[in-house]
């Protein structure tokens, strides 16, 4: 049935699914694991690579292209977590942390011979990581729904545990600023949702 609306062609719907042809059957696409062909070895092992920038470091927004350094290459430093989570680089020691949230621990590469090691454990189910601007580690730890940093000397501080009297939920994403404060996200993993309302 076809109706003339202004200048528009109007088709009756049964019309239109009836001429449209048969989709193909859906197969789901599998993202390619690298740009570069052929693809990569990750691995310490694998050969070395030279780039202006790595082909293989994909920015959505060209905004953050000025953030990428020329000749820093992806690398694989570590297989064995069973969920790595909250990566941080300490400048002051020159290793990178993170979390193994399941196995409740944190581990530690260090830059000068690449080795890792458990960094601390138990970690209170830590998830993510920074430090702040004199060096400290700052943690979010989910078992004790709490943000603590980790002085110098070894001892704990607890920067924040609850919000307007209530339990934090999960306390899971953290970065500090240079004017001292620590920011942080508490999403209700397994926890009450205190601060809105559910979507």
């Amino acid at each position: 049935m076809l109706k003339v609306v202004g200048a528009t062609v109007v088709m009756a719907p049964a019309i239109v699914r009836a001429q449209t042809p048969a989709a193909p059957a859906a197969t789901p696409a599998a993202p390619a694991t690298t740009i570069t062909t052929p693809p990569r070895d990750f691995s310490r092992s694998g050969a070395p690579t030279v780039y202006g920038r790595d082909p293989d470091i994909i920015t959505i927004d060209p905004a953050f292209d000025s953030l990428t350094q020329s000749n820093t290459p992806i690398q694989r430093l570590w297989t064995g977590s069973m969920w790595a989570e909250g990566p941080a680089w300490s400048s002051v020691g020159k290793f990178l942390v993170w979390s193994d949230i399941p196995n409740n621990r944190q581990l530690r590469w260090i830059e000068d011979d690449g080795r890792v090691s458990v960094f601390r454990s138990p970690s209170n189910n830590s998830n993510g990581n920074t430090f702040d601007f004199q060096g400290r580690q700052v943690s979010c730890e989910h078992l004790t729904r709490r943000v603590v940093r980790y002085e110098l000397d070894g001892s704990a501080t607890v920067l924040a545990d609850s919000y307007n009297g209530k339990r934090l939920n999960s306390p899971n994403d953290v970065v500090a600023h240079p004017d001292g404060s620590v920011w942080f996200t508490d999403p209700p993993f397994g926890g009450q949702l205190y601060e809105g309302t559910p979507d």
